[in-house]
C-alpha cells in the first residue's frame, strides 16, 4: 500500500490518491484532508452515503472540522468520486459492507498513517463505521452515524428502488454525474446490491455487541430510507450507546439540519477527553 500525491480536478492541494490492494488488484482512493492541520484530538474520518463521495460532501467536513478545531479525512470508496471505478460487470454480494469495513478500510487508513480515527458515517458509510468498530474495537476512537443501516427493511427497499426509477426515466443520473468520474459504476454497485433479492436478509445486529468504544447514532425522524429501529436497534445491542432522533430531518443530517448534527457530534467528541 502506499500514497500517490498526484493530484486532479476533484482533489485540491491537501489531497491525493492512496492506493490499497484488494482482491489481488490497486485500487486508487482519492482522498483530502480538511479542518487544521494539527488537533488535540483523533482524526476523524468521514465516511460517506451509498452515492456519495467527497464532493457529494461538499463543505460540511471541512467547515466541521475547521469550526471545532478537529483534523478531519475524507475519501471516495472504490467505485465512487475519482477513485477505482467499479467494472460495470463486477456485482457486488451482500457483504459488500464487510468488506469495505475489514478489507479496504485498515489498508487505506495504513497508508495514511492513521492510528484510532474517530468515524464519522453517513448511511451505508455509517454501516461501514459499525462493522470496523465491531471487528477492530482496539482501532477506534469513537464513533458517530448517521442514518445507519443494521438491517433491511420494506422502507429501505421502496426508496432505493424509486432511486432506481429516477435514475433510469428522471435527472438522478445527470445529477449525480458531477460527483463521480463514473456515475453508472456508482449507482450500479450500490443499487443493483441493495435490490438482489438475497440482500433482503442481510442483518448485522449480532456483531453489534462487540463495539466498546463510545458510539452515538443519529437519524433524522422522517428518514426516507429507514426507521428509528435502525438506531433503537443499535441501542438494544451496545447498551453505552448514545441517541439522537432529531425532528424535521430526512435521511441526511448534515445536510437537513447541519447545525444541531454538527453540535451534537463535536460535544460528543470533546466530551470523551
Amino acid at each position: 500500500m502506499s500514497v500517490n500525491t498526484e493530484k486532479n480536478s476533484g482533489v485540491d492541494n491537501s489531497g491525493g490518491f492512496a492506493t490499497v490492494e484488494w482482491r489481488g488488484r490497486r485500487l486508487q482512493l482519492e482522498y483530502q484532508w480538511a479542518g487544521a492541520a494539527a488537533s488535540a484530538h483523533p482524526t476523524i474520518v468521514f465516511l460517506h452515503e451509498g452515492l456519495g463521495s467527497i464532493a457529494l460532501w461538499r463543505d460540511f467536513p471541512e467547515r466541521f472540522c475547521r469550526e471545532n478545531g478537529f483534523r478531519g479525512l475524507v475519501f471516495s470508496r472504490y467505485g465512487y468520486g475519482n477513485s477505482t471505478p467499479r467494472p460495470h460487470d463486477e456485482r457486488w454480494q451482500s457483504d459488500f459492507m464487510h468488506r469495505q469495513a475489514h478489507e479496504v478500510l485498515p489498508q487505506f487508513l495504513a497508508a495514511l498513517g492513521v492510528e484510532k480515527p474517530w468515524l464519522l458515517g453517513h448511511s451505508d458509510g455509517a454501516t461501514i463505521a459499525l462493522l470496523y468498530a465491531a471487528r477492530f474495537p482496539q482501532q477506534v476512537s469513537g464513533v458517530i452515524v448517521a442514518a445507519p443501516h443494521i438491517f433491511v427493511e420494506d422502507i429501505s427497499v421502496d426508496s432505493i428502488r424509486a432511486a432506481r426509477e429516477a435514475y433510469q426515466a428522471q435527472d438522478l443520473r445527470a445529477k449525480l454525474a458531477r460527483f463521480h468520474a463514473d456515475v453508472d459504476s456508482a449507482f450500479g454497485g450500490w443499487n443493483e446490491s441493495w435490490l438482489d433479492p438475497s440482500f433482503r436478509d442481510w442483518n448485522i445486529e449480532a456483531e453489534l455487541a462487540a463495539i466498546t468504544c463510545p458510539l452515538l447514532a443519529v437519524q433524522g425522524e422522517h428518514d426516507e430510507y429507514g426507521t428509528l429501529e435502525q438506531v433503537y436497534g443499535i441501542k438494544r445491542k451496545v447498551p453505552h450507546a448514545q441517541i439522537l432522533v432529531i425532528p424535521d430531518c430526512g435521511h441526511s443530517p448534515h445536510r437537513d439540519q447541519p447545525d444541531l448534527f454538527s453540535k451534537a457530534a463535536a460535544g460528543f467528541i470533546t466530551s470523551m477527553v
